[in-house]
Order: structure tokens, then C-alpha cells, then sequence
């Protein structure tokens, strides 16, 4: 299960903490995009203790479009630098 807190102070941020699969990636997806355009959005990573494929694949995307990735875990920064080698 994936618990997500947002926070805002000029940039947006949401905390994401336990286990990330398929299930919460939609739901990110809308939350990011209900966001207005312009303001920097930011995902904590802090509190992340697992994470799957599509995840990875996810935060990747996130990263490539301009979202921050805070206190990624060092599993999750290999883990997409290895899938950006690959593509």
C-alpha cells in the first residue's frame, strides 16, 4: 500500500510512503496533472520502501518530464539509470 501526502509552499510535493506498484501510479498520474501548469511538482521518496518495474518506469517518466525526485532511494536512482542505459 502506498500512502500519498501532499504539501505546498510555491512548489507542490507529495510524500509517497510504503510500497509502490501498479495500483497508486494512476492515481499519481491524476494528481500530478490536477496540478496547474508552471508549478514545480516534487516527489519525496523518503518513506519508500519498495517499489516494482512499472514504478520505476513511472518515476522515470516523471523525472524526464521535469518532476524532482527527492530522497530517491539509491536502489530506485540505479535502478532507473539502469533503465535509461538500456533505452
Amino acid at each position: 500500500m502506498l500512502r500519498i501526502q501532499r504539501s505546498a509552499n510555491g512548489q507542490v510535493v507529495f510524500t509517497l510512503s510504503g510500497q509502490m506498484d501498479e495500483e497508486p501510479i494512476a492515481e499519481l498520474e491524476t494528481l500530478i496533472s490536477s496540478e496547474g501548469n508552471g508549478r514545480r511538482i516534487i516527489l519525496d521518496l523518503k518513506d519508500l520502501t519498495l517499489a516494482n518495474e512499472n514504478a520505476i518506469s513511472f518515476l522515470e517518466r516523471c523525472e524526464a518530464n521535469g518532476i524532482t525526485l527527492k530522497n530517491c532511494p539509491a536502489y530506485v536512482r540505479e535502478w532507473i539509470n539502469a533503465q535509461r542505459r538500456d533505452n
